[in-house]
């Protein structure tokens, strides 16, 4: 029996462990849509995974996409954690379709994309945990609202509303010479607010070569970052308005002497909404960043580092959506556009031999109209968007779906077909991750997918359960491809492969005991390409639970994930073996509004491989922080 499934039944077969006299408070009800911005909603026959701030601050982690990794089918290119991972690889998917560091999710934070223009990826530095709302997670393509990147789903974050009087500043620190400072705080007038947040870390970071291979020329991997934003919000009795800005500076040693990276972004972005039965939201927004790296060569023992290149990527985005929901009497009709322009480069040194540089525009946009419409104890689903993919090509998008409930239950299917078009990274710029060299392709073309889905969902006053089917197919799947591979150096470049087919399950639920509630997520995803190998960088098996009690002014939770092994490069040559980390956290208020908060992660110190480049790399060891929080 695994960890996890003996760490479940211990907890289904003792709930008098966990028995409160207390009210049992219920537990949430499953969620049928997704939040694309503002108050306007679409509804979808998908299970929809929604983390609160309660369940946020259950989970720890200093950046958002450790604490998402609790969500089972969540996963970046590579299992290292955005503390010390080049960004360029923290690209997101969901359900086991991502082989590349270019997200195939699209990421919206109160509904502003905060994928990188340019290359796709996602800076989590930027995205606070605790300045967060809610986080509201589509792993489907079930929806024909979402456009370019959210070809396996969306993930949505909000802010919480600025109506509100709120306050709250925190401090830690912890070993690796780790300091987090929080802030935030949103201030309501009569008609209008004024809200913000600030988040500055920094750490020493830690070694991510084995010991008994280290040389000279490595060091400790680590970031220090600080991204402010600031909101202004007007509410009128039919019309809303905000006004939104934010930045990220971001300085990064990658591991060795000379590897290094840094950005520095900033986003401004304006939505109106108005109407109640007929809403009509308007959104403008524009991206300004320049990404720096540094690339070299480590010679023969590790002793010896040599300067290769020297990168610089500026990047200029601008975008708008239009949306126009109409409820229905048993349903509602949502249909709007969007439009996106980025232009980027990368401006390359290459040393000695002189100077590389490509890059472009490219211009997206789309139209696309849903409807949701209830018959009886069904509700029927249609959708469809039509798209410009800046590549002198057009794709249409269509979805459709049913779901049927009965008293507790809610059984629910949809077919979908998305897409994603290549990046400006993919197309035009080099990588270089140690030894390893990955090369652009100019003549990427889109992938486009195919999904089926069905599951059902129990949904009771104190325990919630549900289960996933799912098959997707995946045509032109860009993927690095190995050309080359010797002990000193791997060459790769970036194609559009064979097919590749991602079938399997997910399964969840949540049981709650008085105080305690006890969780616990499954994923099964048998990835592979047409001709037979495994996608590289995704687990046929990855799951997590976690137990936790709250009550007054105490918070207690403990958890683990555990992942099968996966392997790293698309000839399955290289092995990731499986392993399971355990972490917890603890919060107790020892005064008014002040309470002390410590939290520990890879509890055991795991040492597991998070890549080859071709030397080993090991993910992050036993992280620990302490400190206190006001709010």
């Amino acid at each position: 029996m695994t960890p996890l499934l003996h760490l479940f039944v211990l907890f289904q077969l003792h709930p008098a462990w966990c028995q409160d006299p207390a009210p049992q408070p219920p537990v949430e009800p499953v969620k049928t849509s997704v939040t694309v911005l503002g108050e306007v909603q679409a509804e979808t026959p998908s299970n929809i995974a929604v983390l609160g701030a309660p369940e946020l601050a259950r989970i720890p982690g200093v950046n958002l996409d450790d604490r998402l990794r609790m969500v089972p089918g969540f996963s970046l290119f590579r299992r290292t954690s955005s503390l010390v991972a080049n960004p360029t690889t923290q690209g997101v998917s969901l359900r086991g379709i991502g082989s590349s560091g270019a997200s195939r999710t699209l990421v919206l934070w109160d509904g502003v994309p905060v994928n990188d223009p340019f290359g796709g990826w996602v800076f989590w530095t930027r995205l606070a945990p605790d300045q967060l709302d809610r986080v509201e997670i589509l792993r489907s393509a079930s929806t024909s609202v979402f456009g370019d990147r959210a070809m396996g789903g969306a993930i949505a974050l909000f802010s919480p509303p600025a109506g509100r009087k709120r306050a709250h500043l925190g401090y830690e620190i912890g070993n690796q010479k780790q300091h987090l400072l929080n802030a935030g705080f949103a201030q309501p007038f009569d008609k209008f607010a004024l809200s913000g947040g600030f988040r500055g870390y920094t750490t020493s970071g830690y070694y991510i070569v084995p010991a008994n291979i280290r040389g000279r020329a490595d060091t400790q991997a680590g970031v220090d970052f600080v991204s402010p934003n600031l909101k202004f919000d007007y509410f009128g009795d039919k019309h809303n308005l905000y006004l939104k800005a934010g930045m990220l500076v971001e300085d990064r040693d990658n591991g060795t002497v000379l590897q290094r990276n840094s950005v520095n972004m900033g986003t401004v972005s304006a939505h109106y909404s108005g109407g109640t039965v007929n809403n009509i939201s308007l959104l403008g927004y524009h991206t300004r960043q320049e990404y720096h790296q540094s690339f070299s060569t480590i010679l023969a023992g590790r002793n010896t580092e040599r300067l290769t290149s020297l990168q610089t990527v500026p990047t200029d985005a601008s975008g708008g959506a239009f949306l126009y929901r109409r409820a229905l009497n048993k349903g509602s009709i949502l249909a709007g556009g969007d439009l996106v322009r980025v232009e980027g480069y990368s401006i390359e040194t290459v040393i000695p031999t002189g100077r590389r540089e490509g890059g472009g525009d490219q211009l997206q946009h789309g139209v696309f109209g849903q409807v949701n419409y209830g018959v009886g104890p069904a509700q029927l689903f249609a959708g469809v968007r039509h798209q410009f993919t800046g590549q002198d090509s057009r794709f249409l998008s269509p979805s459709g779906g049913i779901t049927l409930g009965r008293g507790p239950l809610r059984l629910r299917g949809s077919a979908y077909r998305s897409f994603r078009a290549p990046t400006l990274n993919e197309l035009y710029r080099e990588f270089r991750a140690g030894n390893a060299v990955t090369q652009a392709n100019a003549n990427l073309r889109q992938e486009t997918l195919f999904g089926l889905e069905a599951g059902a969902d129990f949904i009771g006053e104190s325990r919630r359960a549900g289960i996933t089917f799912f098959r997707n197919s995946i045509d032109g799947i860009i993927t690095n491809v190995t050309l080359s591979s010797t002990p000193a150096q791997i060459i790769r470049q970036r194609r559009n492969a064979a097919q590749a087919l991602s079938r399997g399950l997910e399964f969840d639920a949540r049981q709650r005991y008085g105080n305690f509630l006890g969780e616990v997520s499954y994923l099964y995803a048998d990835s592979r390409f047409r001709t037979g190998p495994r996608l590289p960088q995704i687990p046929r098996h990855q799951g997590s639970a976690q137990i936790s009690y709250v009550r007054g002014g105490t918070l207690l939770a403990a958890g683990m994930r555990t992942f099968a092994f996966q392997f790293e490069d698309d000839l399955n040559t290289f092995v990731l073996p499986g392993y399971a980390s355990y972490q917890f956290s603890v919060r107790q208020r020892v005064a008014k509004d002040i309470s002390a908060v410590v939290s520990m992660e890879n509890v055991f110190n795991r040492t597991f491989l998070v890549g080859f480049s071709p030397t080993p790399n090991t993910g992050a060891p036993r992280l620990w922080r302490i400190g206190l929080r006001w709010r």
